[in-house]
């Protein structure tokens, strides 16, 4: 009889550790399928009202074939400005607000990671050693094997000891703690992390367009303001001539001293004007040297006349704009980002459930700490769950579709701006390639009309009067046409800025490559 019930006892508990191994492994099935679920709204890119039309109002020419491009990455060469291209080179490497888009999206890259951590578990180790002092009176207590662990438990023996003296314990403890990914916490906290670096790296690009563009325009600005510096210093040579001529009319009689005095005070304010037009230059000049980088005291640019014409800029199609510009997709990349707060705040409403275990050693003696007679273990699981908040998710999901409300409207009203900015643009390159022509023939019949009452008042026809009118008009023409080609290209630079500088939506990285860490040639680019 003992033997049989010594072997229903073998059965028994043969059987119990089975229902407990199933009971564990449908557990843990329990807890692998509810990780795989994760509550709150798919995301579906909203609409955003684009035109219809197959080419843009103000384009004025045919559709772009789809081999007519803007340059990817280089859009600046169109112009065939080999200074410029020189110094859009050190924009690229040195401008510090590149560098600082650059930092940030870094720094989002980093916080998915951190995000991504929470899929696994946290280890500790914190090995300890006690000193206590025990008194010898006879009763329960601790034997001085014991110690505490991570999760805060007691893990030793307990017994009988009526030994005084002192003692010490020595604990070598591994603690673990895992929360399972139920319900999409941990991964809607990834995906924000992942659409957010998205955002910033479509932020980062432009900035990078924004840099490109503005030093584009200062430098044809500069080149405008040497352009007005050969005019005016031009228009200070024939004021001498006619100063000249004044004087030599006065010496023979013919004039009289007060048409000398006009001629040098129309002298005097001219030489005034051109010595001014240095103020606008400088500034120009210092204003380039702050984007490549480099201290305003160490650059000097060259003075040379604008002689650059804008080139044929490809437009594309309305539709394809908003694979084009860095703005829009950084609009909409917010979008998924809002969109994934919501499915945090959904997820608060479900229990959050986090296993904890330990596993080390714990002895009196050194030698003995890491023998299999001393080692301890422990494992737990918690559950929390919130009964009442008195409507604080409600409000946070709340809150977070409003967030993402306020993201579809920014996302349309960047694609309305992009869409006005282009035809701005067009309608400003258009209008302007028209009035450049005409205000060039217009300075041709104001020099006709200068020379011809230069003549006219060399033979004593007219008097100085009329001759100073026609200068001061003539002057007046070439500053309208230097200013007039100065906005040309202007609006040329911002149709290729407003066009997205040859930018594409597949050059933005996706969010596994956004999830890894940076490549060491990365952050080389601005050290």
């Amino acid at each position: 009889m003992g033997g049989l019930d010594e072997a229903r006892g073998h059965s028994a508990a043969r059987s119990s550790t089975t229902l407990r191994r199933a009971g564990s492994r449908r557990v843990l099935g329990a807890i692998v399928v509810s990780a795989s679920c994760a509550v709150g709204p798919a995301y579906h890119v909203p609409t955003a009202r684009t035109p219809t039309a197959m080419a843009y109002k103000e384009a004025g020419w045919k559709v772009a074939s789809p081999s007519d491009a803007i340059p990817r990455g280089r859009w600046w060469q169109m112009f065939h400005e080999p200074e410029l291209d020189a110094l859009e080179a050190q924009l690229n490497i040195n401008n510090q607000t590149i560098a600082l888009a650059f930092e940030n999206y870094l720094m989002a890259r980093a916080q998915i990671r951190f995000a991504r951590a929470s899929y696994f578990p946290t280890v500790t180790a914190a090995p300890s050693a006690t000193w206590f002092r025990s008194s010898g009176v006879s009763g329960t207590g601790a034997t001085g094997v014991g110690g505490t662990g991570a999760t805060g438990s007691v893990v030793g023996t307990s017994g009988t000891s009526s030994v005084a003296g002192r003692h010490v314990v020595y604990v070598a403890p591994v603690d673990a703690s895992w929360a399972p990914d139920l319900f999409g916490r941990v991964r809607y906290a990834v995906r924000q992390r992942q659409y957010g670096a998205q955002v910033s790296a479509a932020d980062l690009e432009s900035t990078r367009l924004l840099q490109q563009s503005m030093l584009a325009q200062t430098y044809f600005q500069i080149r405008a303001q040497d352009a007005l510096q050969v005019d005016l210093d031009a228009t200070v040579a024939a004021n001498e001539q006619i100063v000249a001529l004044t004087r030599s009319r006065f010496t023979a009689g013919i004039d009289s001293e007060v048409v000398v005095v006009q001629a040098e005070l129309t002298l005097q304010n001219s030489r005034v004007q051109a010595t001014n037009a240095a103020i606008l230059r400088t500034r120009f000049e210092h204003a380039i040297a702050t984007l490549i980088g480099v201290p305003a005291t160490e650059l000097t640019l060259p003075r040379r006349a604008l002689h650059a014409v804008p080139p044929p800029i490809p437009t594309g199609t309305p539709s394809q704009l908003l694979e084009r510009r860095p703005d829009i997709a950084a609009a909409e990349r917010q979008m998924a980002s809002a969109n994934a707060v919501i499915g945090l705040g959904y997820a608060a409403y479900y229990p959050l459930i986090t296993l904890t275990g330990d596993v080390g050693f714990a002895s009196a003696a050194i030698d003995t700490l890491f023998s299999w007679p001393s080692r301890i273990w422990s494992i737990g699981a918690n559950l929390a769950e919130t009964l009442f908040d008195g409507g604080a998710r409600r409000a946070t999901i709340d809150q977070a579709i409003a967030s993402y409300n306020a993201s579809v409207a920014n996302y349309r009203q960047t694609v309305l701006v992009a869409f006005q900015q282009v035809e701005d643009n067009l309608a400003a390159t258009r209008i302007l390639a028209a009035e450049v022509k005409q205000q060039r023939t217009a300075v041709e019949l104001a020099l006709r009309a200068f020379e011809l009452e230069r003549e006219r008042y060399e033979k004593g026809l007219d008097p100085y009067i009329n001759l100073a009118v026609q200068q001061t008009a003539l002057l007046a023409a070439r500053q309208a046409l230097v200013s007039l080609e100065s906005q040309q290209m202007t609006s040329a630079v911002l149709l290729v800025e407003a066009l997205g500088g040859g930018w594409t939506r597949s050059a933005l990285p996706t969010p596994d490559q956004v999830s890894k860490p940076p490549r060491a040639s990365e952050r080389q680019i601005w050290r």
